[in-house]
């Protein structure tokens, strides 16, 4: 038995000023409440077209949940390490890491940034660095559509990131009037946020436009599910995330995700007095490279 999946809330998410000063262009593409975007906390599409060789960023703290940075354009990191377009960064925060992201050159470059919670029962894991460059990243062709998968498995094809919450993030093209049947699990919380061209969604044939995000129905029965997708008439990119409830509440409050108010006072508190160690300082194990 198949479930067929639906769109049912779509929006064209607003363009803010980026705290990162002039230049930086920041859209919230996750809206809603946690309990209907679970497993997803938030996603930000960063744009930065920076002029100037004034650094910006710097160090900053996470804990109790994974960031996943999926590079669109451009390139960021150091001498140690650097992200290109069509790389993927997956950071596992859990007990709590200092992270860098300094930029101290001109540089135009094109991010989207999750926050995924992480299950209960790893909050506070061990941190850990997963990084997938494009050239090593699973691809495959069906029925006009081109996917390039960075995690969870998808049209017969695995990648070797590893989860903790079960997760598919995908870059997929279609060609100009293509027609796809994507198979997913049907409790998996599924977004699409469209790239270029125009998308009809579903059987009823929804139509999401370039720049859109589309939300999927989400099934509580364990089974799969079918997403019929026909490109538009300048085909299609769009970016699917699709991942497994966690069904827990978190509180929120800055950089730190916790179960209660007091892991967050508990995570401030390690911050100041110093206990968090820097992402690039975790065991080699704890460094994954695709």
């Amino acid at each position: 038995m198949s479930a067929k999946r639906k769109l049912v809330r779509q929006y064209k998410p607003a363009v803010h000023s980026g705290f990162l000063g002039a230049g930086h262009l920041a859209r919230p593409v996750i809206q809603g409440n946690f309990a209907d975007t679970d497993p997803f906390i938030l996603l930000m599409d960063d744009m930065l077209d920076k002029k100037t060789d004034e650094p910006v960023g710097g160090p900053h703290p996470h804990a109790g949940f994974e960031t996943v940075t999926l590079m669109l354009e451009g390139e960021m990191g150091d001498e140690a390490h650097t992200m290109k377009g069509g790389d993927l960064q997956m950071m596992t925060a859990g007990s709590g890491v200092i992270h860098t992201e300094t930029i101290a050159k001109k540089i135009s470059m094109r991010l989207l940034q999750l926050w995924l919670t992480l299950p209960k029962n790893y909050r506070w894991t061990k941190p850990r660095v997963q990084d997938i460059s494009l050239n090593h990243v699973p691809k495959t062709s069906v029925q006009g559509a081109e996917i390039k998968l960075y995690s969870g498995s998808l049209a017969g094809i695995i990648s070797p990131v590893q989860n903790y919450t079960p997760v598919i993030i995908a870059d997929i093209k279609m060609k100009p009037k293509s027609s796809t049947v994507l198979n997913l699990p049907a409790s998996y919380t599924t977004f699409l946020y469209m790239m270029e061209g125009s998308l009809k969604v579903g059987e009823e044939k929804k139509l999401l436009d370039n720049g859109e995000v589309g939300w999927l129905d989400r099934s509580k029965e364990e089974m799969e599910s079918e997403l019929n997708l026909e490109a538009g008439e300048n085909g299609a990119r769009f970016i699917l995330y699709s991942g497994q409830p966690q069904g827990v509440q978190i509180v929120s409050h800055g950089p730190f995700i916790g179960d209660t108010q007091e892991d967050i006072s508990r995570l401030y508190q390690e911050f100041r007095n110093g206990k968090m160690k820097h992402i690039s300082s975790v065991p080699e194990s704890q460094k994954l490279i695709w």
